[in-house]
């Protein structure tokens, strides 16, 4: 059964997205930039993305230690060492597989940064 889980962007049925969607035990989390902190540096504006990534996953019934996947893309390749200790303070024990590209640009000029991920969610701790 699939779950919409919606989020705060104004945006989202005029292009006809959901902040996630839930596939049975998945969580798909879409790319998320940091709205209301476009002002701030590479590692506020990651803390802040991934922030309303955790809303959506507990939205969806998931938590950060059921996420699997992470993509980050950042529009300046000098942002990689900040962006990536962030990462590393959500998912530090976590450890998901993780990809950070560098991209031209991102939608909102002012992002430095967007990121995605993607749970499973379990019904057991894993050891």
């Amino acid at each position: 059964m699939r779950q919409n889980i919606p989020g705060t962007s104004p945006y989202e049925p005029v292009i006809g997205f959901s902040r996630a969607v839930r596939v049975g035990q998945t969580v798909h989390v879409s790319g998320t930039g940091p709205v209301g902190a476009e002002p701030t540096d590479a590692a506020t504006q990651t803390r802040h993305a991934l922030e309303i990534i955790r809303t959506a996953l507990e939205k969806a019934g998931a938590r950060l230690e059921d996420v699997v996947r992470t993509r980050m893309y950042l529009t300046n390749v000098e942002d990689w060492e900040a962006v990536g200790r962030v990462h590393g303070e959500f998912f530090g024990n976590i450890r998901p597989a993780a990809t950070m590209v560098v991209v031209a640009a991102l939608l909102n000029p002012s992002w430095r940064v967007e990121i995605e991920a993607e749970a499973v969610i379990s019904s057991a701790p894993q050891g």
